[in-house]
């Protein structure tokens, strides 16, 4: 149900509709772009759909790895930044920002109504919730074996200097996004548009931290499980640092990469060259991590045991159990 909202709206804007769109806003004059843009979108969040179905139906305990993991990552990149920034924005708004108000009065054209954004991402939140949730007890009981333990017990692998030469390259790049990304969030106009720095808000700049502190994530979980075997700290830790920073950074930073070339010829809103390294560098740096952590996956899934069986999860039992090496 929590696609609804969403999904009717882009189907009545593909429509020609004008709900929630106000006068002025430059949706109005957006065309065909707008159109493939609104299908595309339904197209994607029908896909949350199907991986509902994938985690709950026993026909899903059967799917090869890749085919739940790889789009569960890419939902997750794209959600956990609404689900993180969106109630920290609502926060900034009731603290005194001035939320989707531009800094310049006068600066920017309305985009879409306020009660728009509270629908949809309200929506988002909780398909993340619910996604999270089922992708958490479905990977307990399917690949639990993998990221169980502790990290001063994980076995160093034939692949450990590649994977410790992958993660110097990410520390190596992190930083260059997340310090611009902190720079923005600060109010620094270095390197933005005219449009875009004439717009911001206090929802800009808790954007900008958000996506900071993925970057961060993202490098400190990779880092740990490359180097770091002391202590009693539990594998899981690094492993949801490591696909949370990623997912975000990779595919945040692909989906603004994809949305500043769209815009390249949009007079004051042309992102600048600094802005389409930055995205680009982050995107990178995403990829770069999930590569490390199929990898990592792949060797330990060959080098550690399978547990014994547990009839616990689905009513699909067999069928999971049999699973579990694909």
């Amino acid at each position: 149900m929590s696609c609804v909202p969403y999904i009717a709206l882009k189907v009545a804007w593909t429509a020609g509709s004008r709900l929630g769109i106000p006068e002025g806003s430059s949706l109005l004059d957006a065309g065909t772009p707008l159109i493939v843009a609104n299908a595309a979108a339904v197209v994607m969040d029908a896909a949350v759909v199907v991986l509902a179905l994938l985690l709950t139906r026993p026909w899903g305990v059967r799917a090869p790895a890749w085919l739940l993991v790889l789009p569960m990552w890419a939902a997750s990149g794209l959600l956990l930044p609404i689900m993180t920034a969106y109630p920290l924005q609502l926060a900034a708004q009731l603290l005194g920002g001035d939320g989707g108000r531009p800094a310049a009065e006068g600066s920017a054209e309305p985009f879409l109504e306020p009660w728009v954004f509270s629908i949809v991402y309200g929506g988002f939140i909780l398909q993340g919730l619910a996604l999270g949730a089922l992708f958490a007890l479905y990977t307990k009981e399917r690949w639990g074996h993998l990221w169980q333990g502790r990290l001063r017990d994980v076995p160093e692998g034939p692949t450990a200097p590649a994977l410790r030469a992958t993660a110097v390259a990410v520390a190596v790049l992190a930083p260059i996004p997340a310090a611009v990304h902190l720079l923005w969030a600060a109010g620094s106009t270095a390197g933005l548009d005219a449009g875009r720095a004439a717009s911001r808000t206090s929802d800009f700049h808790v954007v900008e931290a958000v996506n900071a502190v993925f970057i961060v994530c993202a490098a400190v979980g990779v880092l740990l499980l490359a180097f770091w075997r002391g202590g009693r700290l539990p594998l899981r830790l690094p492993l949801a640092l490591a696909w949370a920073g990623s997912a975000q950074t990779a595919c945040w930073g692909a989906w603004l990469t994809i949305a500043s070339l769209a815009s390249a010829g949009d007079g004051a809103n042309r992102p600048t060259t600094v802005m389409v390294v930055i995205y680009a560098v982050q995107m990178l740096a995403g990829a770069l991590v999930v590569t490390l952590g199929a990898h990592f996956f792949a060797e330990r899934s060959v080098n550690r045991p399978l547990p014994a069986p547990s009839p616990s999860f689905t009513a699909a039992g067999p069928a999971l159990r049999e699973s579990r090496v694909r």
